[in-house]
């Protein structure tokens, strides 16, 4: 899901964590390539409300979209906590 305005993101807020139909688990992607979980994302929701209305790229906390945690391992790089994922974690060989 592309997030351009905060009619976007509170429509995904309001989606829930949980994609549908298939309930695989989503989370949040910013502008510089962060991974953000569900949690984070409605914890620090202000800070990021304030970067997609003045369009701050820079500041870490503007969301650009929303997408399906497939596979992992996937980390929230504002909390440093797993995110969870629809086939579990994916070690490397």
């Amino acid at each position: 899901m592309d997030i351009q305005t905060i009619s976007d993101f509170r429509r995904a807020m309001r989606a829930g964590p949980y994609a549908w139909p298939g309930g695989y688990p989503v989370y949040f992607v910013t502008a510089d390539g962060a991974a953000l979980s569900f949690q984070a994302a409605r914890e620090c929701r202000r800070e990021i409300l304030g970067a997609i209305a003045s369009d701050d790229r820079r500041g870490g906390w503007r969301i650009v979209g929303a997408d399906i945690a497939w596979e992992g391992p996937l980390f929230c790089d504002h909390t440093g906590a797993p995110i969870e994922t629809a086939y579990g974690d994916v070690e490397s060989d």
